[in-house]
């Protein structure tokens, strides 16, 4: 099949594409959260990772520079007021679940801080969105529900991409940033816009001290 083609929508292209989206969306984040140990949890996301750009890279008709489409639908009044809201949440949030980490990096270790605000974006937030926005939509839309229901779909999958930590704040934190995400992305037409989203809420959860939940070291597993 040509690159620059779509999919030949038949019964069996999407069975395999079904087949497929099932072990990497469900079967890969449930092996890494019940049976690798934390110590494996970043390589294996890396290779994960990889997997899903490979995946992207032999999906017919996608372009890497399609990437780069819908700048101009940004809203800055959207990206504003979800940070004020973020660092209102984050901080009650923290306040209220874990007032012993509250702001810890940014009061004690600030360079640790800097540090994360400049990787995150790049090395979690950006692959993050092509895993589950570029790829998910684009490979798989001729086997997703209507567009509500992808949504819902999307957001449960990316909460249990994050199984790992077994957390209930963080699989609710990721439920719903799942479906801002995915609304930033569908909504504005914008890949990068729902990466710049997705940047923002990642590093004001750890300025306000709520990356311990997402933090390798603190995992314990119920079993």
């Amino acid at each position: 099949m040509s690159k620059n083609t779509e999919w030949v929508e038949t019964p069996a292209t999407n069975q395999r594409l079904r087949i497929e989206f099932i072990l990497f969306y469900v079967a890969v984040p449930v092996l890494i959260a019940t049976l690798f140990p934390p110590s494996w949890m970043f390589p294996s996301l890396f290779a994960f990772t990889g997997l899903g750009i490979l995946l992207l890279q032999d999906t017919p008709g996608f372009s890497w520079a399609e990437l780069r489409y819908g700048w101009r639908n940004w809203s800055w009044t959207e990206v504003v007021a979800f940070a004020l809201f973020m660092a209102a949440f984050c901080s009650a949030l923290v306040l209220w679940a874990r007032p012993d980490a509250a702001f810890a990096l940014l009061l004690y270790r600030p360079e640790m801080l800097i540090f994360i605000w400049i990787g995150y974006p790049l090395l979690s937030a950006l692959p993050q969105e092509l895993l589950f926005r570029s790829l998910f939509f684009r490979r798989y839309h001729s086997i997703l529900p209507q567009e509500r229901a992808a949504y819902l779909l999307n957001a449960g999958l990316f909460s249990l991409a994050h199984l790992m930590y077994w957390s209930w704040v963080v699989a609710i934190m990721t439920f719903a940033g799942g479906l801002l995400f995915t609304w930033a992305y569908r909504k504005r037409g914008s890949f990068f816009y729902a990466v710049l989203l997705h940047a923002i809420a990642g590093n004001i959860i750890f300025a306000a001290g709520l990356g311990v939940y997402f933090y390798s070291g603190n995992v314990q597993r119920p079993f």
